[in-house]
């Protein structure tokens, strides 16, 4: 299965664009994608108020032990579910991405968006925030995603990047930052080879672990095949095997734990399936098994009645073996007298 966990939404997105954007997706080959609402600090509430997941529901729910989308799909949604046919959609899930500015505004609120969210995504915008986010979070987030098309102001140090990719996290590069850019524009040309140095900055750091592709598609125009998106990556540092990993297993190992997270306390106790029949199955349950118990009784003893007759029998023929002795001997004592 391939996954895409990062297709830009906001309020204003047409539901036309998005059907069109979501079908594309499920033509190119991806099985899973999230759409993505990005939150600024400034939109970040400071006050414990419940937080609300504007995104709408458009495909029912999928357990996520296949693959599919995590079964915490049930915060309810400010707008109406759409009515996008599902057949042609792929699974969908809802992902937030925070924008980290100061650590301390934001991480008591982090469990509130876990709850909120199928996802949750930390932007880190400084040095500091980057090394909470990779460090010092109270839990460890599904995803680290970058802007890398601006400088950031900081070196991504080895030993801070392998603590994140440790703690569980993965580093996220959204291909369409670059693609996206127009090639007759002198600033998106310079932004295109600050990605291209951040990418590479970003595969030295990991040595290719922990890397999950995304797309950050603002509409159809800026997905690309699975095909395309391994090579693209190769051609700025990252291998093919790497690569499909990202698109394929690595992103499915976020999917699945973050249902584990939401369906389990701590990550630790998850109901896996609930037992079926009641107390009638469980009579028969045990009466099966009293009789097999039963039988293995009554083969033993079998047993043990032919291995004793086998020792009877035994004894009767060393018996007989000595009678035999004992007439040669009184044969041969008769002839010595007669002599």
């Amino acid at each position: 299965m391939l996954y895409d966990l990062n297709i830009a939404w906001s309020p204003g997105l047409s539901p036309s664009d998005l059907q069109n954007t979501l079908r594309l997706s499920k033509t190119l080959g991806y099985d899973v994608v999230a759409l993505n609402n990005t939150i600024t600090g400034s939109q970040i509430p400071c006050s414990p108020s419940p937080i609300t997941n504007p995104i709408p529901i458009l495909n029912p729910q999928q357990p996520a032990g296949g693959g599919g989308a995590p079964s915490s799909i049930t915060t309810p949604s400010t707008t109406a579910s759409s009515s996008l046919p599902s057949s042609s959609l792929p699974t969908i899930l809802r992902r937030a991405t925070l924008e980290i500015t100061d650590p301390a505004t934001t991480n008591y609120r982090l469990p509130d968006f876990t709850r909120a969210y199928d996802l949750l995504a930390l932007r880190p915008t400084s040095d500091r925030s980057f090394t909470w986010a990779c460090n010092n979070t109270t839990d460890p987030p599904a995803l680290i995603s970058l802007d890398l098309t601006r400088p950031l102001g900081y070196h991504i140090h080895p030993r801070t990047a392998m603590a994140a990719v440790h703690r569980g996290s993965r580093f996220e590069v959204c291909y369409s930052q670059a693609v996206q850019l127009s090639s007759l524009n002198p600033e998106s040309a310079r932004a295109r080879s600050i990605f291209i140095g951040n990418v590479q900055s970003l595969v030295r750091a990991t040595k290719g672990r922990g890397i999950v592709i995304s797309s950050e598609a603002k509409s159809a125009l800026g997905l690309r095949g699975p095909a395309d998106v391994v090579n693209l990556m190769a051609v700025w540092g990252l291998g093919p095997e790497r690569g499909f990993e990202g698109l394929g297993t690595g992103a499915r190992a976020v999917v699945v734990n973050e249902g584990v997270r939401r369906r389990g306390f701590r990550g630790v106790v998850d109901i896996v399936s609930v037992a079926e029949g009641g107390p009638e199955r469980a009579k028969g349950e045990e009466e099966e098994t009293n009789g097999k118990q039963g039988k293995k009784g009554q083969q033993q003893q079998g047993q043990g009645q032919k291995r004793k007759n086998n020792d009877k029998g035994g004894g009767g023929g060393i018996g007989g073996g000595g009678g035999g002795g004992q007439q040669k001997n009184n044969k041969k004592m008769r002839k010595e007298g007669m002599a």
